[in-house]
Formats: structure tokens, C-alpha cells, sequence
């Protein structure tokens, strides 16, 4: 009761910085059809749904709190925070990866309307500079510089290629290519530009195909990580009171952590295989 009182504390001076104006709004009154309640209690559940929403990882003190409530132990809230850590980063990989794909889709974007603008009759620097104004079109930051040089005749592919830093803009290299090879020695430019939009577009589906044929192990070994779960709740029904056996008695205790550190080691040892296959992939 102690570890949850704290971190009920903690989140508490979390929200420390709002007390002020919830004091004021309940001073001056709460709002229509509210039930008597204040109207920043409102605003401060939304605060914090906001804020669960965009931080998940906190779920697992969550989570741990309620099973040391239940188990009446202090244990299960400090495995909760433990495992905050690791659950961040596997959120921000998950963002990560997201963002390179939306980069990697637009450079796709800008080169379909580099090469329809091209063929509409533009002047490669007035269609660059047009095809990176659009919506979705433009990959990452870098734009300006880009644009610039497209538009005062400066080094183009040099800019291009300055672009191309972030995960997911690598096509970009590809473009400065197409562009040097176009402009400067007067190759087509849109044929070339459809060809690495066409090669981008496999690359990108090949990812796609690859992810969902691991999709089937990855569950599986979710699955798998998710039974000792199963095994508690089942316990619990019979009556056998397996949380009174491990966060109470030496033994119990002893196979919990034994139990953690296989488990870790088990998702640790899946992630890599599946990580593996995608590099090779």
C-alpha cells in the first residue's frame, strides 16, 4: 500500500501544475449538468486520458498497481515501472518506422508528380519546385534548400542528396541521380523518374509482404508470452491463490524472477529473429 500511495503521489505532482486553475474554476462555479462536480475535474480526466493515450507504457505501473492491490504486495508496482523503459522504446521503434514509411511514401508521391509535370510541359526546376508544394509530396525537411536551388538555378542533386539523411528518404539519392542525368547530360527525365517510383514501389511492397508473412510467428510468440498470464488467472479460479505464492513466500518469489528473466529473454530472443529476417529480407 505504501509503493501504491507513492506513485499515486507522483502522478498527483504530475498534475501539480494545473491545481491553480481547477481551484479557481471550482471557486467560481461548476458547470451546467455537471452533477455539483467542478468543470476542471472534466478537464483534468481529459488531461490525463491525453496524456495515458500518448505515453502507454505507463499502463504497466497501472497494471502493476492493481495487481499489488490484489495481491496485497508492493512487487507487482515495482515490476510495473520497471518495464516502463522498455515499452517506451518499443513505442518510439514503432513511431520510428512509421514516419520512415510515410517518408518513404512520399518521395514515391513526389516522384509520380515531378514526371507528370514534367510531361505537361514545365521546366524541371519550375516542376520540382511545384511537385514539392503539394500536400504529402515532400518526404522530410530539406524542402526549402530544394526549392531554392531548383528555382535560382543552383546544384540540385547536391540538395537532393542533403535531403536524403532520414531513415526512409533514401529514394531521394536516386532522384538527384535521375536529375543530374536528365538535366545535365539531356536524358528524359520522366521516364527515369517512373522507373525509380516503379523500383521504390516494389521495395516498399516487398517490406509489406515480408512483414505479414512474420506477422504468423510474431503472434505466435506473443501468444506464447501471454500463457503464464493464463495459468494465474486459471489458478485463481480453482481457488489455489497462486499471487499469494509468488509475491509472498521465498519459493514463490524465487520462480517469479526466474520466470521474468526467461520471458524476457524468450520476447528478447523473438524480436531479434523477426528483426533478422526483415534486415534480410
Amino acid at each position: 500500500m505504501v509503493g501504491l500511495l507513492g506513485v499515486v503521489a507522483v502522478m498527483w505532482a504530475w498534475e501539480g501544475r494545473g491545481v491553480e486553475v481547477r481551484r479557481v474554476r471550482a471557486v467560481l462555479g461548476a458547470s451546467a449538468g455537471s452533477g455539483g462536480r467542478p468543470a476542471g475535474w472534466r478537464s483534468g480526466g481529459a488531461r490525463w486520458w491525453g496524456f495515458v493515450r500518448a505515453r502507454p507504457e505507463w499502463g504497466c505501473v497501472i497494471g502493476g498497481s492493481v495487481v499489488g492491490i490484489v495481491g496485497a504486495s508492493l512487487l507487482p508496482v515495482v515490476l510495473g515501472a520497471c518495464a516502463v523503459p522498455g515499452v517506451a522504446r518499443v513505442r518510439r521503434a514503432r513511431a520510428a518506422r512509421r514516419a520512415r514509411e510515410r517518408r518513404g511514401d512520399a518521395v514515391i508521391r513526389l516522384c509520380g508528380l515531378l514526371a507528370g509535370e514534367v510531361r505537361a510541359g514545365r521546366q524541371p526546376g519550375e516542376a520540382l519546385t511545384v511537385a514539392a508544394r503539394e500536400p504529402g509530396a515532400w518526404p522530410g525537411a530539406g524542402s526549402a534548400a530544394v526549392v531554392a536551388a531548383a528555382r535560382f538555378g543552383g546544384d540540385v542533386p547536391r540538395a537532393l542528396r542533403a535531403a536524403a539523411g532520414e531513415p526512409g528518404t533514401e529514394g531521394l539519392q536516386g532522384l538527384a541521380v535521375c536529375w543530374h542525368v536528365a538535366v545535365d547530360r539531356g536524358a528524359g527525365l520522366a521516364a527515369g523518374l517512373d522507373r525509380l517510383a516503379e523500383a521504390l514501389r516494389a521495395e516498399r511492397d516487398q517490406r509489406a509482404d515480408l512483414r505479414a508473412q512474420l506477422a504468423g510467428p510474431w503472434s505466435t510468440a506473443v501468444m506464447l508470452a501471454g500463457l503464464p498470464v493464463l495459468g494465474l488467472l486459471l489458478g485463481s479460479a480453482m481457488g489455489a491463490r497462486p499471487l499469494r505464492v509468488l509475491l509472498h513466500t521465498g519459493p514463490g518469489i524465487g520462480c517469479l524472477v526466474v520466470g521474468g528473466v526467461l520471458e524476457a529473454a524468450g520476447m528478447w530472443w523473438a524480436v531479434r529473429i523477426v528483426r533478422g529476417a526483415e534486415e534480410v529480407g
